[in-house]
């Protein structure tokens, strides 16, 4: 797979932008880049590997839903899973077709519930007995029919990090099959539900297919038994999580998941759909940051940023790993050992926390300040996460387009953030 952000001339490009002090200059610091062709390259990635089937890609907006950028999914035939009504919202607004949204979620609103009926959208991934109850009054109410798909926990480990594994039975998501059982026996006592199918999702960041493959093993008999009982199963969700590696920015190989899954379902009488957010997103976008400050305090140096917490919350949060890099460097740090890369720092932001911190004991070259860096794999869970935090402005979107670099998302004034207050 071709990165789109790679050194030339010893800078790093996205596509065909060079992303150096004059372009820090014009657009300023911090700020997420996005590359257009990333998002398109990655989507068909995982669209040619589960070609063996008849399956669905539902990008997962909350990983990163910029209107542009879900824009460029919607022109290449994505379908979108959201997880609230903002989200369907953002989908239709950037040219989305409510036939193409699958509605997900834990806590979904009434309101919510009876926004996405009205906007027609194509089935609710349902978490509860009673959220299906409260649809199925809503539904009767407006004279409609929810199509449901139901959310099974199958109770498998993806051997993940604890705050993003979904499908454990100490989860709070979906129902256990017994729970499930019962819940589809009723199904004539509903009558503004059709149910279409089963869900399951096991988590994020996954890099083994085998946890997929246990709980396809467990979710497919149970569909059948679904089927004997005259209801009529048309779908099976088999989730997202697809990971990448931080430390070489690569994605996950999408053949890989698609081999040890496809086997499994090729014979099956059901659409596939997937929820891919991580393994498209990621890898599309960078946050680049400049130099503050650099001092030391003991045997500690630290490379002080003007990015933080607020702007990137992963690492603070999930104790996640980014690559961190100089803009200017003759050589990849994927080419280099850990002892040609340099000295350790820790990369620390500007926020009044201890845990403001991008990443800790990190080998770097000589640095001065004014130099810029970037955070690489942080087009998921980056700005979709970022908050005013000491009211700090939220950085702009920048998606680049070939040669062009087009402003998604303006930087956020303190102005911006003012205007929503009122005096007591």
């Amino acid at each position: 797979m071709t990165s789109a952000f790679n050194y030339r001339n010893g800078t790093l490009h996205c596509e065909d932008v060079k992303i150096d002090r004059d372009f820090l200059e014009t657009y300023g610091t911090p700020a997420y880049i996005y590359s257009k062709a990333a998002f398109r390259q990655h989507y068909n990635t995982l669209k040619t590997a589960f070609s063996g089937l008849d399956a669905q890609i539902c990008y997962s907006v909350k990983s990163c839903s910029n209107l542009s950028v879900l824009k460029v999914l919607a022109e290449v035939g994505s379908h979108f899973d959201v997880v609230s009504a903002g989200e369907i919202e953002r989908v239709l607004t950037a040219g989305g077709d409510a036939q193409k949204i699958v509605f997900a979620g834990v806590g979904k609103r009434d309101d919510e519930l009876a926004y996405a009926l009205e906007k027609d959208i194509h089935h609710f991934n349902v978490e509860s007995a009673r959220e299906v109850e409260r649809l199925n009054a809503i539904a009767l109410e407006k004279g409609k029919k929810a199509r449901v798909v139901v959310r099974l926990n199958p109770d498998v480990d993806p051997k993940t990090h604890r705050y993003i594994t979904t499908g454990k039975d100490e989860n709070k998501f979906g129902l256990n099959w017994e729970q499930g059982r019962v819940l589809f026996a009723r199904h004539q006592e509903l009558p503004g539900i059709e149910f279409q199918g089963i869900h399951t999702h096991i988590g994020s960041q996954i890099q083994d297919a085998k946890p997929y493959v246990q709980a396809l093993e467990r979710t497919l008999p149970f569909a059948h038994e679904l089927r004997a009982m005259g209801l009529d199963i048309k779908y099976l969700n088999i989730g997202g999580g697809y990971g990448i590696d931080y430390k070489t920015r690569t994605n996950a190989v999408a053949d890989d998941f698609a081999k040890a899954i496809t086997p499994l379902l090729k014979n099956e009488p059901f659409k596939i759909l997937l929820e891919p957010g991580r393994s498209i997103s990621a890898n599309a976008g960078i946050l680049v940051t400049r130099v503050t400050d650099i001092k030391s305090s003991g045997s500690r140096r630290f490379l002080i940023v003007d990015a933080g917490m607020n702007d990137l919350i992963r690492p603070c949060l999930y104790e996640a790993y980014h690559e961190i890099w100089p803009l200017v460097s003759e050589t990849d740090p994927v080419n280099l050992t850990e002892d040609e890369r340099g000295p350790h720092a820790d990369v620390v932001g500007p926020i009044c926390e201890s845990g403001d911190f991008l990443g800790l004991n990190r080998r770097l070259p000589g640095m001065e300040i004014g130099d810029g860096l970037a955070v690489f794999s942080a087009g998921a869970y980056g700005f979709v996460m970022a908050s005013n935090y000491n009211t700090r402005g939220k950085p702009p979107e920048l998606l680049i387009d070939g040669a062009e670099v087009k402003v998604v998302r303006r930087r956020e004034t303190v102005e911006d953030q003012l205007r929503l207050e009122l005096e007591a």
